[in-house]
């Protein structure tokens, strides 16, 4: 690319315009995928959500979203519902780069602890969360309906002590 022709990555807060690319994404990644309401609901009605989108903006192109992040944050601790990346822009460490500003920014916020939970043979996900230095603290048998298989409960804990780079 000539310089100054290089796509942005930007993460920014998500907006009630954003619903149908971040619900397709969510579709497209999941097998029991969150209806367009639970992001609307999130978005406007749910005082403990923090909603984010990573996009990329590339030359001449409008922005593209290409992933998105949905976590509740209840006093110091905080529980990541959903988080994923299209499948056209996976292993491109937008993943990371977007639970690493998500966790940066809990940490502005003073919490303490943070925890999601994932599908026991979702490796790719889990070696992700691993490396930003979740912890496997427990099991959800059967917590996933469509399969009933099980989920891994994923924890950091002493948030304010973390590093994220």
């Amino acid at each position: 690319m000539r310089p100054g022709s290089e796509e942005v990555i930007s993460i920014r807060p998500m907006q009630v315009e954003d619903v149908a690319q971040v619900q397709e994404i969510d579709s497209i990644s999941f097998s029991t995928p969150w209806p367009k309401e639970s992001f609307f609901f999130e978005l406007n009605k749910n005082p403990t959500s923090i909603c984010r989108v990573i996009e990329i903006q590339q030359p001449g192109k409008a922005a593209v979203i290409c992933g998105m992040l949905v976590l509740w944050l209840i006093i110091d601790e905080a529980h990541i519902g959903t988080i994923a990346i299209h499948p056209d822009y996976r292993r491109r460490g937008l993943g990371s780069r977007l639970m690493i500003d998500v966790l940066n920014e809990l940490q502005e916020k003073e919490a303490n602890l943070v925890f999601l939970e994932v599908r026991a043979q979702n490796h790719s996900a889990q070696e992700l969360y691993y490396q930003l230095g979740f912890k496997q603290t427990g099991v959800r048998r059967n917590y996933y309906k469509d399969t009933g298989e099980d989920a891994l409960l994923l924890t950091i804990e002493n948030l304010q002590q973390k590093v994220f780079e």
